[in-house]
């Protein structure tokens, strides 16, 4: 009955995570048929246990009246022929039984070990499968912030590093190369150039953010003279000048294994003050500069227009391959 619990545990997680709608903050929705795959499933395997579980309780209770009604019909029997013999074999019983002390006695002492190993095995399988579910269900889902960067920090690791894992968090610049071959990755990135290299602006929105954000970061050099625009929220980095903040947005590639936390650095108008996780649109000319803490030239933002705005019912994006 514990795996018929656990099994329907895990597709009633599923289930309300849809329902409730914080399935996103696992995974692309790209890929949300997965997990109502695994809710269809897990909900077979959970009847399919059920239904094991209850015949084979059916059945024990069937033998276990057969068994007493046996007994039952036999017992005057095996009693006057019990009585009849028993002062004949008492010895040899009484031989036996010390006889079967010793053997029963060794051989328990080694199965209770056994069984014993076996049980706690079990039980803790059962618990680190039940430990998920009941956060799952009963803790509230967390939206991440800049204290998640405080935390953990963010690097702008090399290609080859980041060819290494390709399930590491990454950190302001979307990488998608991890996923292609060398030659593939190059045909990626032409198209997606082609995408945007057309418009006379670029505006980053919730679905073409982690795309557009890779194309800025892959071909800064192309998008100088262009206006660009995008939103997200503040976050005070190191080294960094007195107007200088990155701005980020959390987004999805596939799942949380290769999430991150993405946008760039931006030069805000002199004067300008802002808090971590202050939302704002920021509009402005792309350039390049040498950012220390990296030691590379990464892209950055100087900021002709700004604006603070609503933090978005769905704070997160997500790659559109």
């Amino acid at each position: 009955m514990i795996r018929f619990a656990i099994l329907f545990g895990l597709a009633f997680m599923f289930l309300l995570l849809h329902r409730t709608g914080d399935l996103d903050k696992y995974i692309n929705m790209k890929y949300a048929y997965l997990s109502v795959s695994a809710i269809v499933l897990l909900a077979l395997l959970s009847l399919y246990q059920f239904v094991k579980v209850y015949r084979a309780e059916r059945k024990s209770e069937e033998a276990a009246a057969k068994t007493a009604l046996a007994e039952h019909d036999h017992s005057h029997d095996h009693d006057y022929d019990h009585d009849h013999h028993n002062h004949d074999h008492h010895n040899h019983d009484h031989h036996h039984d010390h006889h079967d002390y010793d053997h029963h006695d060794h051989d328990g002492h080694s199965g209770h070990s056994h069984v014993g190993r076996t049980k706690w095995r079990r039980g803790f399988t059962y618990l680190v499968l039940a430990v998920p579910i009941f956060t799952g269900i009963f803790l509230p889902v967390a939206t991440l912030d800049s204290s998640f960067v405080k935390a953990k920090g963010f690097s702008f690791p090399e290609l080859d590093q980041r060819r290494k894992d390709a399930g590491y968090h990454q950190f302001l610049r979307p990488d998608t190369s991890v996923f292609y071959s060398t030659e593939n990755y190059d045909k990626v990135k032409q198209k997606d150039m082609a995408d945007f290299a057309a418009q006379s602006s670029v505006e980053l929105n919730d679905t073409n953010y982690l795309k557009g954000m890779e194309v800025l970061y892959n071909y800064a050099d192309e998008f100088a003279d262009k206006t660009i625009t995008f939103d997200g929220f503040a976050y005070k980095g190191d080294e960094v000048g007195a107007s200088s903040y990155f701005v980020f947005r959390f987004g999805f590639i596939h799942c949380v294994a290769d999430s991150g936390v993405f946008g760039m650095l931006v030069q805000m108008p002199a004067g300008t003050k802002l808090s971590d996780d202050d939302w704002l649109r920021v509009t402005g000319k792309l350039t390049r500069e040498y950012y220390q803490p990296f030691k590379q030239m990464i892209p950055v933002l100087k900021v002709k227009e700004w604006a603070r705005i609503d933090k978005p019912d769905d704070p997160y994006v997500y790659r559109n391959f």
